[in-house]
């Protein structure tokens, strides 16, 4: 009986793979589709719906139902039980239609007859494309073989659509994709504009046959593949030279099980015997595991995704021998667009790109570090763009909004550049302040340094006008290997950061791993509020071996010049005790070892808890200088998650009571008589930064872009003026300071 299913299966499959093969346009091709599923599962009605746009479903073939409704019945996302399987991406099986929640009747399709309906998405490694839905009219549910059945042909559906099979035209009704103008509504990450052309990171995968005519041979070509994609896992792992035991070998042992995992291979199998090719096979064993692991409520398992996507993909690319490399030229003014993407990988195309766009992401996530580090716009979270760009597309991307443009209309595009053309003339003033103080019209003087992580940052030092590096990320070295970096490694990266600064001063802030900075080779630690736990500092304490590797090389690599160290994320005085102990005890042991010795150095704290604003008077004293980290104090304090949308930008840093905790903050280290700067994205903004210097801080540390604006500003206006202000407007009970202070600057 189940030979005789996999028989009906498979010359079911031959017919879609000869009508993909005969000449036709695409609505031709969709009605003998109906016309033969219909037959070979023995039911009156077979539909395609598809996409229309992001949120509207459109009845695009049928056999069974009243063909004028063609083109013209629609239906929301969600609505009826068509967009109800579109939505969730789940299987709708019922013998009575108009009793299931949510039903909708729509008398133009002739389909009140028809009360069994089974409907099962049409998709392609989560990209939704529509719906195919076969009804009877006698009552019944379809069995489990039949839904599988089905599955197997949508699979099928969805390859020839992504081959062109179903392409619209001028002359017919089918949507048409990869034509007009889009618009993505993200999230900044980045600030900046860039105009340029697509340049996809994976290019997709295209099975041009998901039919297979020998389930044999198909099950062979799949074993052959399988058994190099595990050589290369394998080799991968023997390779991964990171220092024995330790959860980064964790993280690699699980991906290798994935690798192994015979499940994986048999429901793969399990496809192929149906009439599936073997990279058909793995593709839609990838969209049903990705439907799956989607729903799961579990980080860990929604973080395994990850993996099983990673190993389908390689698997994809040895079956079809389409590799990362296809050949194609990057085009010039390269915009990068990607699901995903790591630092290593963002770092390795460089100052090439001229911005990116990213589907997933975080404010926080590596990628977005490096994009900060590279000077390039980054927009984050805009939905579907992978599927809907092709590579050369032109593409604009507005960083300060999150807003892309996908094939623009000419309207839209001089708009655009319009706007780029005003910020580069901004700029090239600016350029007229680099060597000039940033002295404000009352006498009182900000020092403005810059945020660094890579050696690619360092030019921007001269250029920008910075005094000094305010943070240097170290992480950043960590992040980009698959690997702990060695001591000597980690001391060349620092002695040239010391080179290039010229006798500028560099506060090296230690490993600040943890919270959204997972390394490659470290097991994510499944915490429910991984910006709370553990962190920074707290990890470094825990491992005090790269602690202390990394200590050595900053003294190494100091040779004769000031070193400036500052701890993160010290919530507890004796935090910072512990990790100026371990300093302490570092340096004498490299005196001992006859090493020369920096000529000065200076111990800081990032204070990036509102604990801290309380700290002992000991605590101030004993630290060289301060740095409010204000990223992170500003989502404690107003107990706001930065990596939430919904919320993060809900609290405004010139909110009347973190100002207050700022002064005190400031009061603190002025009795203690230490030198205290602010460090975070608000140190960049003009309008806080002027804020911040009224307030008493006098060092300031942002992007390298930033320096012109905030310079620019404070040397427009009177700094004692402003204090003035805060303080009368502190006095009247005003909860945010925003309006008054950018009232007052309307009128300088």
């Amino acid at each position: 009986m189940q030979d005789r299913k996999d028989s009906d299966s498979r010359k079911l499959l031959r017919r879609l793979k000869d009508i993909l093969a005969a000449p036709g346009d695409g609505q031709h091709r969709m009605d003998q589709i109906t016309h033969h599923i219909a037959d070979s599962m023995g039911t009156q009605v077979c539909s395609i719906y598809l996409f229309r746009d992001a949120e509207t479903l459109e009845l695009c073939a049928t056999e069974g139902l009243r063909p004028e409704a063609v083109h013209k019945t629609r239906l929301r996302l969600g609505e009826g039980l068509v967009g109800r399987v579109a939505r969730t991406g789940r299987f709708v099986n019922t013998g009575d239609a108009p009793s299931e929640p949510g039903f909708r009747f729509m008398p133009e399709t002739g389909e009140e007859v028809f009360p069994s309906f089974l409907g099962v998405p049409i998709q392609r490694v989560g990209e939704k494309l529509g719906v195919l839905v076969v009804q009877c009219s006698d009552a019944r549910q379809f069995s489990e073989d039949e839904i599988y059945g089905l599955e197997v042909v949508a699979m099928v559906l969805a390859e020839m659509t992504e081959l062109g099979a179903f392409q619209g035209s001028q002359s017919d009704c089918l949507p048409q994709s990869h034509r007009f103008p889009l618009m993505f509504r993200g999230t900044t990450a980045q600030e900046g504009a860039a105009e340029g052309r697509v340049w996809l990171h994976e290019p997709r995968v295209v099975i041009a046959n998901p039919v297979g005519d020998d389930p044999d041979t198909e099950r062979a070509r799949l074993h052959e593949g399988m058994d190099r994609l595990r050589q290369r896992v394998d080799s991968m792992v023997a390779a991964a030279d990171m220092g024995g035991e330790g959860d980064h070998m964790a993280v690699l042992e699980t991906y290798r099980m994935f690798a192994h995992s015979r499940s994986w291979l048999k429901r793969m199998e399990e496809n192929i015997q149906l009439g599936l090719s073997a990279e058909a096979a793995v593709e839609k064993e990838q969209s049903a595991a990705r439907a799956r692991l989607e729903m799961a409520t579990d980080p860990y398992l929604r973080d395994r995704l990850h993996d099983l996507d990673d190993l389908s993909n390689r698997l994809l690319r040895i079956l079809t021998g389409q590799g990362t490399d296809t050949g194609a030229q990057m085009p010039d003014q390269p915009i990068l667009v990607a699901r995903n993407i790591g630092p290593a990988d963002l770092l390795e195309y460089g100052r090439r790109l001229k911005g990116v766009v990213l589907e997933e992401g975080s404010v926080g996530s590596h990628a977005a570090i490096v994009a900060r580090a590279l000077a390039i716009p980054l927009v984050i979270h805009a939905e579907r763009i992978t599927s809907e760009a092709l590579n050369g597309d032109p593409i604009l991307v507005d960083g300060d909004q999150g807003v892309v443009h996908l094939r623009p209309e000419d309207a839209v595009a001089a708009a655009f550049r319009d706007k780029m053309a005003m910020q580069a003339e901004a700029q090239s003033r600016y350029a007229d302040l680099r060597t000039l103080p940033a002295t404000g019209t009352c006498g009182t003087t900000v020092q403005l340094y810059m945020n660094a992580g890579l050696m690619a940052d360092l030019p921007s030092l001269e250029g920008s006008g910075a005094e000094g590096v305010g943070l240097f990320r170290t992480e950043l070295q960590f992040l980009v290997r698959n690997h702990v970096p060695r001591r000597g490694e980690l001391a060349d990266i620092y002695r040239h950061v010391m080179d290039r600064a010229m006798g500028r001063p560099v506060m090296f802030r230690t490993l600040d791993i943890g919270s959204d900075k997972v390394l490659p080779y470290m097991k994510p630690q499944d915490e429910p509020n991984p910006a709370m736990g553990w962190r920074a500092i707290r990890v470094g304490l825990d491992k005090r071996g790269v602690l202390r590797m990394q200590l050595q090389a900053l003294i190494r690599a100091a040779q004769g010049r000031p070193l400036h160290v500052m701890f993160p994320f010290i919530a507890d005085m004796t935090e910072y005790e512990d990790a100026y102990r371990i300093l302490m005890q570092e340096l004498a042991r490299e005196r001992r070892l006859g090493h020369q010795m920096p000529t000065d150095v200076r111990v800081g704290a990032m204070l990036e808890t509102p604990s801290m604003a309380f700290a002992p008077r000991k605590f101030f004293e004993m630290c060289d200088f301060v740095s409010i980290g204000g990223n992170d104090l500003k989502q404690f304090f107003f107990a706001a998650d930065r990596e939430n949308e919904r919320v993060r930008r809900r609290y405004d840093t010139m909110n009347a009571s973190f100002v207050a905790l700022l002064r005190q903050i400031v009061a603190r280290c002025e009795e203690a008589r230490v030198p205290l700067s602010f460090c975070g994205e608000d140190a960049g903004r003009p309008v806080e930064a002027l804020t911040f210097a009224a307030l008493g801080i006098r060092r300031l540390s942002m992007r390298p872009a930033s320096i012109g604006p905030v310079k620019h500003l404070i040397r427009r206006v009177s700094i004692a003026d402003l204090r003035r202000l805060i303080d009368e407007a502190e006095g009247n009970g005003l909860t945010n300071l925003r309006r008054p202070v950018t009232e007052w600057l309307a009128r300088q």
